[in-house]
């Protein structure tokens, strides 16, 4: 089992940036395909963007592509998500997650979860 602890949500104005961290404890990180999930009020989970576990490629949904990048630091077990160009719809609960398997945007797929960092953008 992998501990995640996410870092870095906040409110900024829509046009703004933040970027969030999540480090990881408890598993060798190199091993791990990371993830970024969101959640807003009254919606389900939805990906992100993922990152695998060593070369580096990346997977993005489509309504981030161009804005955000998910990069890791695997000598620092963390992942960041920088996100530029916020929108007030990207206004979520963000939540980093790993899994042994391969990129996959399939939140079942993951089997660890952080507990969630709040990002709001206000127009």
């Amino acid at each position: 089992q992998v501990q995640l602890v996410e870092s870095g949500g906040g409110l900024v104005q829509a046009g703004g940036s933040l970027r969030l961290s999540c480090a990881a404890s408890g598993r060798v990180f190199s091993d791990l395909v990371m993830g970024w999930f969101r959640q807003a009020p009254g919606k389900e989970r939805e990906f992100v963007a993922a990152i695998t576990r060593s070369t580096g490629s990346t997977n993005y949904a489509y309504f981030v592509k161009g804005r955000f990048t998910i990069s890791r630091d695997n000598a620092k077990n963390t992942v960041y998500l920088q996100m530029n160009s916020l929108k007030p719809d990207d206004t979520a609960v963000y939540y980093c997650a790993a899994t042994r398997a391969v990129l996959t945007t399939d939140s079942g797929r993951y089997g660890s979860w952080g507990q969630g960092t709040q990002v709001t953008v206000s127009s």
